[in-house]
C-alpha cells in the first residue's frame, strides 16, 4: 500500500470510528510521514483506532498497550520498522504503520502507553484461571515450563525487556503462544526464549495462563 493511499484509508477509518473527535494538546494530524508529529499525537489519532486512546483495546485482535513496558514496546515497534518481526498480524497491520516512525516517535509512543491505566477482564472461569496462576507462579515440573513470573514478574507487569502481560486480551496471548509455539515469526531478540516454553505448554495449560493474565490490574 503506497503512502497516499494509506493515508486515505486511515483518516476514513478514523471518521469511521469518530475518532476524528480526539483532540491533543500540541498537533492534529494524522500524518504518519511527518517526522515533526509527537508521539502523543500519533497514540491519539492513529494508533487508537485498533488499540484504543487509553490503550485499552476492545478488539482481542488488538493488544492492550496501556501500561506496557517501554523496552519492550520500543523493541517491537522497531521490529516492526524493519520487518524483524513477521507473524501474520504484524505483517498485516503493524508493518504499514511503523515504516516511517522515527526512534524519537517510538520512544515517545513507548512513554505514552506506559503511562495509560490498563483495564483487566472479568473473571469468566474460576477454575481456568486458578490453574493459570499455578502456572504464571509455579510452571510445569513435568514439562520443564518454567514460571511465567520469573521473567514476567510476580503480577505479570513485566520489567526492562520483558513484556506486561496483566489485563492482556485472553484471546491475544493465546495467538501469540500459538505463534511463538508453532512458527520463527517472532523469533527475533527475547522472543527467541519463548519458543520452547511455548512448545512444552499443553493447549489446555495455555488456556489456562491467558485466562490468569487476562484478568490481573
Amino acid at each position: 500500500m503506497n503512502k497516499a493511499i494509506l493515508s486515505v484509508v486511515l483518516g476514513a477509518a478514523l471518521l469511521a470510528t469518530g475518532c476524528s473527535d480526539f483532540k491533543s494538546d500540541t498537533e492534529s494530524t494524522r500524518n504518519l510521514n511527518d517526522p515533526s508529529v509527537s508521539g502523543r499525537t500519533l497514540a491519539e489519532q492513529v494508533c487508537a483506532i485498533c488499540h484504543g486512546v487509553d490503550g485499552n483495546s476492545k478488539n482481542p485482535v488488538f493488544p492492550r498497550l496501556a501500561g506496557q513496558q517501554p523496552a519492550y514496546l520500543t523493541e517491537q515497534l522497531k521490529a516492526f520498522r524493519s520487518h524483524d518481526r513477521s507473524d501474520v498480524l504484524g505483517y498485516k497491520y503493524m508493518w504499514g504503520i511503523a515504516r516511517n516512525l522515527t526512534n524519537k516517535q517510538i520512544d515517545e509512543l513507548a512513554q505514552y502507553y506506559k503511562g495509560q491505566t490498563a483495564i483487566p477482564g472479568q473473571v469468566k472461569e474460576t477454575a481456568l484461571v486458578a490453574q493459570g496462576d499455578a502456572i504464571f507462579h509455579h510452571g510445569v515440573e513435568a514439562t520443564s515450563v518454567p514460571a511465567c513470573a520469573s521473567c514476567h514478574g510476580p503480577q505479570g507487569h513485566g520489567h526492562d525487556g520483558f513484556p506486561r502481560l496483566a489485563s492482556q486480551h485472553e484471546d491475544y496471548i493465546l495467538k501469540q503462544l500459538s505463534v511463538f509455539k508453532h512458527t520463527n515469526d517472532r523469533y527475533a531478540g527475547m522472543g527467541a526464549m519463548m519458543s520452547p516454553v511455548a512448545y512444552n505448554l499443553s493447549g489446555n495449560q495455555a488456556r489456562a495462563v491467558a485466562a490468569y493474565l487476562s484478568v490481573q490490574r
